[in-house]
């Protein structure tokens, strides 16, 4: 094994929250980090932030977590509503290690979460981190994008295959040859874990209840200091996603990285990691 599968395999927990059974990452040292990854078929909290923990966890304690229906963790129900349950499980995860507080960097879905969880339990959240963060809508892109249809229609029709997600994966990225065959074969295998593929997690049920948390006015109320992570070039969550919850967040701030798609951390790892660990530092 590798460096890198070495600290995984070390540094890989479970936790009992609300009956769900959730695996995350635990490494480092100092104030807490919980790191949420995305929703794309085969995600799951290591592959997403594989560039992004170690370095992070030189100044931080970082909890890398599989949401429930994604990785090793147990299935979403059906029908809940999204982001909102997660956000339970995750403020649930901090009361089981008894963590009172914790910043957070979410991507996509994640910041989805992060977000959710900000507007429902305010003081355990300290600095958010938001990187192509859902839970907003384009204002001059049409909607829904094509890259969010590809999550939405991965497993229907033909079912998951290696062709269906590098198609999907090279709508995440501007320059493509950044994803390695590593990488596309580690999603492969998890998009076809069985349990996932009879209820994958984006499925939208009849009764789910997918929340705009772009109406919740509870957003101009926010405490917390913002930073917003985008992509120039993102063709999933498109950068004018981000000016909605630009005006409503009081302390907000943009970071656009140019020649960048939908994985700012994965794309642009090494100055992601500084300037997102100097954020949260100060």
């Amino acid at each position: 094994m590798n460096l890198s599968s070495d600290l995984e395999s070390a540094t890989s927990r479970f936790a009992e929250v609300n009956g769900v059974r959730v695996h995350y990452h635990d490494l480092g040292a100092g104030a807490p980090l919980v790191l949420i990854h995305g929703s794309g078929p085969g995600a799951y909290g290591w592959a997403n932030f594989s560039r992004n923990v170690a370095p992070l966890a030189e100044r931080f304690r970082v909890l890398c977590l599989d949401l429930p229906g994604f990785g090793r963790s147990d299935m979403k129900p059906a029908c809940v509503p999204i982001p909102g349950w997660w956000a339970e499980v995750v403020g649930g995860l901090l009361d089981a290690l008894d963590i009172e507080r914790a910043h957070f960097i979410g991507n996509s879905l994640g910041g989805m979460i992060s977000l959710k969880l900000a507007l429902t339990r305010p003081e355990r959240v300290g600095r958010l981190v938001l990187m192509g963060t859902g839970g907003s809508l384009p204002v001059f892109t049409p909607w829904p994008t094509e890259g969010i249809k590809s999550i939405f229609g991965y497993y229907e029709g033909g079912g998951p295959s290696l062709e269906r997600l590098r198609a999907f994966a090279q709508q995440f990225v501007y320059d493509p040859r950044q994803l390695t065959d590593e990488l596309l074969q580690q999603r492969l295998e998890r998009s076809l874990d069985p349990r996932i593929v009879a209820n994958p997690p984006m499925r939208l049920t009849p009764g789910t209840v997918l929340e705009e948390l772009w109406r919740d006015a509870g957003l101009t109320r926010l405490p917390h200091e913002t930073l917003m992570v985008w992509g120039r070039e993102d063709r999933v969550l498109p950068l004018d996603s981000a000016f909605v919850l630009l005006k409503q967040i009081p302390r907000a701030r943009l970071w656009v990285l140019p020649q960048c798609g939908h994985w700012a951390q994965w794309e642009h790892a090494e100055e992601f990691n500084a300037t997102v660990a100097q954020f949260l530092a100060a």
